[in-house]
């Protein structure tokens, strides 16, 4: 006897309340983090605000900390990442992509300092958030990586820079903490900070072109 298939339905009307469910929750708890921190707030806080069952928040995120991530994710990976980052991916010129590093990197700030700057501030000392924090920069580290390969492929990176410095140097100069230092506190604005890091990027890690000087 042939086993009948159970028939999988999609329900756009379905797909946009769990999308709104998701919205509501997300924003629930950017909220309660800023205001108490994120160690303090649970998921039954989280979810009466929100105007749903503890339950729905667990299958939605398994956990605060999942939770956690995908604020983080839509915060810094958001649209403005994806229309930077596409358009590096649709560059060939190594040097180029090297310098739209910097469109990259001030996207991913601009996004975090938007939506998540109240959060870090009433939770600076959370073990979540370091956690998540660790996890990001090495995403981070491990992204970079194709393009200081690509710039070395090509004989066009700076000379005596082995392949992991420059990969520690460009991980450094596009770090938070130099974005916090300039932008966040130093008074430069963002278009600033984007031209200082692509022309320091270039500086560090890209051999100079015939009859040019950095002196």
């Amino acid at each position: 006897m042939a086993t009948r298939r159970k028939r999988v339905y999609a329900s756009p009307k379905r797909d946009e309340a769990a999308a709104a469910t998701r919205s509501r929750v997300l924003d629930a708890a950017k909220t309660l983090f800023a205001r108490r921190g994120i160690d303090a707030v649970t998921i039954a806080q989280i979810a009466e605000r929100a105007g749903v069952s503890g339950s729905s928040v667990y299958a939605l995120f398994k956990s605060k900390e999942g939770l956690l991530q995908a604020l983080f994710q839509e915060a810094l990976f958001g649209q403005g990442y994806k229309a930077a980052s596409a358009q590096l991916d649709a560059e060939a010129d190594p040097v180029a992509q090297i310098r739209m590093t910097a469109s990259v990197a001030r996207s991913i700030y601009e996004g975090e300092a938007a939506e998540l700057g109240l959060l870090r501030g009433a939770s600076s000392f959370s073990l979540a958030l370091r956690r998540l924090e660790a996890t990001l920069e090495e995403k981070r580290f491990t992204l970079q990586e194709a393009r200081v390969r690509h710039l070395f492929e090509a004989g066009k990176a700076q000379a005596g820079l082995t392949l992991e410095k420059a990969r520690r140097l460009l991980w450094m100069y596009t770090s938070r903490d130099i974005y916090r230092l300039l932008v966040l506190e130093g008074g430069f604005t963002p278009d600033e900070y984007e031209t200082w890091l692509a022309q320091t990027l270039l500086t560090a890690l890209v051999v100079p072109p015939p009859g040019h000087s950095r002196t």
